[in-house]
């Protein structure tokens, strides 16, 4: 979240850059278009550019265009918008843990948010008991125009019904020319609908009173709409002279509105307006090219997040189950799915090279693993599926699949390779499985991202402490695989202890995950099979045994002595877990049945 909010300042800040430029682009051009680009430049401060990436992720592109929108939106591009990362961690924290910098800020927010809030209801109390002491004039114009005894200058109050209250005695005190030109200056504003943009940025100012750009901004709206009013007065044939001595009459005899929704003559820097109304300045019309270039800023600014949010969307569901269908070049050639009614006694997954065999698995164990990404990764954790009915994770099934001879003996290949290159056998068994899912068990799914809470897993500052498997090791003295002797590959996982045999680092985070509940995400870069044993002071559950290729079985309890398992895995492994918000590929079940019968 503090990563959204510093991207959205940024983005915010850098817009309101290119508007001030704008306006100096446009310095000898009409106020109004001054005011309309500082405007713009508040109301960015409440307009989410996520919400426009997000509505362009949603929309689709034909291939080769995408290719061309995704060459024209660099990685520069995205590193300018978005330079602070999605979560901040201060401090470390345990899991779910309170966070107390993030409280502190919040609560720093709500104080100053409460201050601005109370100035603004108090001085707006002081313009409605005004208007409720005001006596009605008849003086015809567009809106009421009433009197009011308090010290208050001409202005026009209220943001959908305005009426116009002028100061007790101004008639008097003003020649009827200068009378006309303030009145002339009131209505101005009333058309402009100047109280409602105003009170409109005074809720940025509440929401951002932080940012000294969002108060810079409500200087300039309002230096830019008097001279707006200004020039449009003098449009209307107004005497400079007359119009100015108005002004000035105004000024000696009352003070100036305490409310900025509230619109009155004054305004600030009052010699520099006296000055252009004397000059009978109204600014230049636009030409055609300026024109042009507005209506391009325009839209850009709205076109470039969304096209950012198209060209880096994931893939659509259509899309998605295209790609799927084209890499399926092969089907397995018999298949045979029964229930399994003793449940999972003993969970085992292989692929051997002429098939597939499962025993004991769930519809959600054999979607992990016909979408995970590499050999040794679990794929999509549970809380990465959505999706899905509850007999999903609660029924067991034995699944035995075999391919034709010819698949068999390039299978095997594969797999003989599979120490230096393992991607290419399991691009060839995982769409035969994907294929499977979708043919017996009706499986349709599209890929989705969405921010859900996990754990980095990085290395320490003390380095590294996990000792890299030999090749070749049988572990004799180790952990015992389901053929009885000792293996690589196999990892026991009980209450407070977790050990390794050969393990790489992606199913070391697959094991914490199960126990912190929350994703851990190996970002360690390291690619090795490791020897590793993980104590921690465990909680009270049921302990298990399991092996990487599926097997299962019982553990004792170890020592409830040890520490906590975050500061094990920094002591223990010279790793470290930073937990974050971050956004992940999630599964999204559309469609799934029982599986027909073999």
């Amino acid at each position: 979240m503090i990563g959204e909010l510093m991207n959205h300042l940024w983005q915010s800040t850098l817009f309101a850059v290119a508007a001030w430029l704008l306006t100096i682009a446009f310095r000898k051009n009409r106020a109004h278009i001054r005011y309309w680009l500082w405007l713009a430049a508040s109301l960015k401060f409440l307009v989410l550019f996520s919400l426009l990436i997000s509505l362009g992720s949603h929309l689709e592109l034909a291939p080769a265009q995408k290719k061309m929108a995704t060459q024209a939106v660099t990685y520069t591009t995205v590193q300018i918008a978005q330079p602070f990362p999605d979560t901040f961690s201060f401090v470390e924290a345990a899991p779910h843990s309170t966070d107390w910098p993030l409280i502190a800020i919040l609560g720093m927010w709500v104080c100053g948010f409460g201050v601005i809030s109370l100035m603004r209801f108090r001085t707006w109390l002081r313009i409605r008991a005004a208007v409720r002491s005001s006596t009605s004039l008849a003086i015809p114009g567009l809106v009421e125009v009433r009197s009011s005894a308090g010290l208050l200058e001409p202005g026009v109050a209220g943001l959908f019904q305005p009426l116009l209250l002028l100061p007790e005695g101004i008639v008097e005190r003003l020649t009827p020319p200068q009378l006309e030109a303030v009145l002339a200056h009131e209505l101005c504003h009333v058309r402009r609908r100047d109280n409602l943009t105003a009170a409109i940025h005074m809720v940025v100012e509440a929401l951002f009173w932080f940012h000294p750009l969002v108060w810079w901004i409500g200087v300039e709206l309002v230096k830019e709409r008097e001279r707006a009013c200004d020039e449009d007065v003098l449009r209307l044939g107004s005497e400079p002279q007359v119009y100015a001595e108005g002004i000035l009459s105004v000024c000696k005899f009352y003070v100036e509105s305490p409310l900025k929704c509230v619109a009155g003559v004054t305004g600030p820097n009052l010699r520099r307006r006296v000055e252009l109304i004397m000059r009978n300045h109204v600014g230049e019309p636009l030409n055609t090219w300026r024109k042009l270039l507005l209506a391009t800023v325009g839209v850009m600014a709205v076109a470039l997040p969304v096209v950012l949010g198209l060209v880096t969307a994931t893939p659509s569901r259509a899309q998605s189950q295209a790609q799927n269908t084209a890499a399926v070049a092969r089907v397995f050639d018999s298949a045979s799915i029964k229930p399994n009614k003793a449940g999972p006694v003993m969970i085992k997954i292989d692929f051997p090279p002429d098939g597939f065999t499962a025993t004991a698995v769930t519809l959600q164990t054999l979607i992990q693993t016909a979408y995970k990404q590499t050999k040794y990764d679990i794929g999509f954790e549970d809380n990465q599926i959505s999706g899905a009915p509850g007999w999903v994770t609660s029924e067991w099934y034995d699944v035995a699949a075999k391919v034709d001879s010819s698949v068999a003996d390039k299978l095997r290949e594969l797999n003989e390779d599979c120490s230096i290159d393992c991607s290419k056998s399991l691009a060839e068994e995982q769409p035969m499985l994907q294929a499977l899912l979708e043919d017996r068990f009706k499986l349709k799914l599209h890929r989705e991202t969405k921010e859900l809470p996990v754990y980095s897993l990085v290395i320490a500052k003390t380095g590294p402490k996990l000792q890299e498997a030999k090749p070749g090791d049988t572990y004799p003295n180790g952990l015992i695989g389901l053929h009885g002797r000792g293996a690589p590959n196999l990892m026991r996982i009980a209450p407070g202890l977790i050990i390794g045999q050969a393990i790489p680092v992606s199913l070391l985070a697959h094991a914490l995950t199960q126990k912190l509940g929350d994703i851990v995400v190996d970002k360690t870069g390291l690619k090795g099979k490791y020897d590793f044993t993980l104590q921690w002071t465990p909680e009270a559950q049921a302990s298990m045994f399991k092996g990487a290729d599926g097997s299962q079985g019982t553990a004792s309890l170890p020592d409830s002595s040890g520490p906590s398992i975050l500061a094990a895995i920094q002591e223990q492994l010279g790793l470290r877990l930073e937990p974050q918000k971050a956004p992940m590929e999630i599964l999204v079940i559309d469609n799934v049945e029982a599986p027909s019968e073999n």
